[in-house]
């Protein structure tokens, strides 16, 4: 799943594609690099970011989903297009012009997903983007996520959610220890038999890890934490993940060809 962000503050790659052609250059640029989902966000979500309105949001991914929706792979139905979104009617515009998988971090769209005949992607935040990463506090970390998603999951399927996945929502509300539970046991997860959505890629805490191992105690930033994201990939896939959110496409996909 290749990450697009058309945002102007996302934390890897906020600013780069808020024009469209660059965003909609981008978006193909994954295609051809192997990219099976191209996942179009227009809100950050990252520790401390703010909400974005509706309006806003609509008019940075509508115009790139629909523009994307008219690449032959696209219309073939060989790649497809998510919306990024934990806002209803945004999800509901980009399903209209092309999008097919709702990936929703408030996972609670579950219902527009039904109604729409969509996939949906369930992730589990603690608290919201702006509280997030405040003093996160879990008893079991791995156990709270697990029951959560089951939850979301059994729920979504009784309302008629043709596609689940579910994603523990690496970096939403943990630590960097909680972190690091969650992807050493992703097999819990993935023995649930639900589908597993995970997205480390260039994430703070494999900053933290890699400087760590390094020596050093500045973190990494985010465009030195390719090689950890790919590591953390390969690691996914040989544990039965289905779908990795990347933005390094190319080196991810290599990884996921060897492990396949």
């Amino acid at each position: 799943m290749g990450v697009l962000n058309v945002t102007p503050d996302s934390f890897s790659d906020g600013g780069h594609y808020l024009d469209l052609a660059a965003a909609v250059a981008h978006g193909r640029a994954m295609v051809d690099e192997g990219a099976c989902i191209v996942d179009v966000g227009g809100e950050s979500t990252r520790p401390g970011a703010d909400p974005v309105g509706e309006d806003e949001e609509l008019a940075r991914v509508v115009p790139v989903i629909e523009a994307l929706a008219t690449d032959p792979v696209i219309t073939a139905g060989l790649v497809r297009l998510s919306i990024d979104t934990r806002h209803a009617a945004v999800a509901v515009a980009a399903v209209a012009v092309g999008a097919s998988i709702i990936n929703d971090v408030s996972a609670g769209l579950h219902e527009v997903a039904a109604d729409l005949g969509v996939g949906w992607v369930a992730m589990h935040m603690q608290g919201d983007p702006r509280t997030m990463q405040q003093e996160p506090v879990y008893d079991d970390v791995v156990a709270e996520v697990q029951t959560f998603l089951l939850d979301r999951a059994a729920v979504a399927r009784t309302a008629g959610v043709p596609e689940v996945w579910i994603d523990p929502g690496i970096g939403f509300g943990k630590t960097t220890a909680h972190n690091v539970a969650l992807v050493r046991h992703i097999d819990v997860l993935v023995a649930s038999g639900w589908p597993v959505v995970l997205g480390v890629s260039r994430k703070r805490f494999l900053g933290e890890l890699t400087a760590a191992s390094d020596g050093d105690h500045l973190v990494t930033p985010p465009e030195d934490r390719a090689e950890a994201s790919v590591a953390m990939a390969t690691w996914s896939f040989a544990r039965g993940v289905q779908i990795v959110r990347a933005h390094d496409v190319r080196a991810t996909v290599g990884a996921a060809r060897v492990v396949g």
